[in-house]
């Protein structure tokens, strides 16, 4: 089966971008003229703009569809209201196999107690889709609108002056959004939110007036040494905040509480898919957490490797690994068993064909979240590091 393509597949294409495998959707990874490292710099450094189409969109809607995701999903909804977007986790329910596995991690965008907007990722939003449709009340719907609706992720420190340059509006609360028409006219839901550690918006719109919203982002950017940003340096910028992808730090197999995104669930509501098996193991503790590895010297930890104590024992597997741009060395973030009793600072070492790759346990960040930094803000000068 062909893999499906972005609305924006034609520009990509154009822009020389290599392309890969985002499940079932091929996406650009990275583009000529730079590659991942000068994509992640200008992220960190300026604005870049990424197509994030392979990202699910689906609405639920209906007499209490949002009291009705509530109970589904991890997140209590009732901490946020109309207006605002929350990170949530749908995870199996209790009495199925795998009770408190994470069947993927998504974006809630509450509109009203009727009306709700889910983003999943690509690969299980069909799963994700299924659970709810088959759970729904009468007269809540759920609607599949992956192919609708194309989804841009503008970031980074310049990225207010970008959405100014094109009547978009930047001055929004983190996590929150808007829906507004765009300077040709097409309507745009505004998000501030993103996957890279920097100050950021994700924004949704009809995917046959996307080309015309890239062209004008692109274009006003210009000013401000925008660069098109491909998975690969999403990758990097994501690891380097320590945030989880799943199939890496989440899945059916790792809990919200090892993967430190316990944070995202609502252990006072009354009901949640996985309830009772997550709040067991937070009761008990869970038996592995996930950590960052740092490489003091030029080795790379890739997801896989074993992680091994002094003695040589085996305490952890590497779940994501890759080259800090920011830091100049190999960064991963690790499952590690709790019972090693290892804290920050501790040496370890990771497996590589046989060969122990020395390596410090760290506590995601790497790098200094601006997420939350105040709109707009004026570019930074990074510290490299060694």
């Amino acid at each position: 089966m062909s893999p499906l393509t972005s609305p924006l597949h034609d520009r990509h294409e154009a822009a020389g971008a290599k392309f890969a495998d985002f499940g079932g959707w091929s996406m650009p990874i990275e583009y000529a003229g730079g590659g991942v490292l000068a994509e992640h710099t200008a992220v960190r450094e300026g604005v870049g703009l990424f197509d994030v189409s392979h990202l699910g969109t689906a609405t639920v809607r209906g007499p209490g569809a949002a009291e009705y995701v509530n109970a589904c999903l991890t997140n209590d909804l009732a901490r946020i209201g109309p207006g605002q977007a929350q990170y949530t986790l749908c995870c199996v329910p209790d009495g199925e196999p795998r009770a408190g596995g994470v069947v993927d991690d998504l974006i809630v965008y509450l509109h009203g107690p009727d009306d709700v907007l889910l983003v999943p990722n690509a690969a299980n939003a069909a799963a994700v889709l299924t659970r709810l449709a088959d759970g729904a009340p009468a007269r809540v719907s759920v609607t599949d609108r992956h192919t609708e609706v194309a989804v841009l992720a503008l970031q980074g420190p310049r990225s207010a002056e970008v959405l100014a340059a094109v009547g978009l509006p930047g001055q929004l609360d983190y996590m929150s959004f808007a829906e507004t028409p765009g300077a040709a006219g097409e309507e745009v839901t505004v998000c501030r939110t993103g996957y890279t550690g920097e100050h950021g918006y994700e924004l949704l719109v009809a995917a046959d007036r996307a080309a015309r919203l890239w062209d004008a982002l692109l274009a006003a950017g210009e000013p401000e040494q925008i660069r098109p940003c491909g998975l690969g340096a999403r990758d990097t910028l994501r690891t380097e905040m320590g945030y989880p992808l799943h199939g890496h730090e989440l899945s059916l197999d790792i809990t919200p509480d090892q993967a430190r995104s316990g944070w995202a669930v609502g252990w006072h509501k009354d009901a949640f898919w996985g309830r009772e098996a997550l709040t067991a193991e937070r009761a008990a503790g869970p038996s592995r957490r996930l950590w960052g590895l740092q490489a003091p010297g030029r080795g790379i930890p890739r997801p896989g490797m074993s992680v091994l104590a002094a003695d040589g024992a085996v305490v952890g597997e590497v779940t994501s690994g890759t080259f800090s741009p920011t830091l100049r060395t190999g960064i991963a973030l690790a499952l590690l068993d709790t019972a090693a009793g290892l804290v920050e600072g501790a040496e370890v070492a990771v497996d590589v064909r046989g060969r122990p790759q020395p390596v410090v346990v760290r506590r995601p960040p790497f790098v200094e979240s601006h997420t939350k930094d105040p709109v707009p803000h004026t570019p930074r000068t990074l510290d490299a590091g060694p």
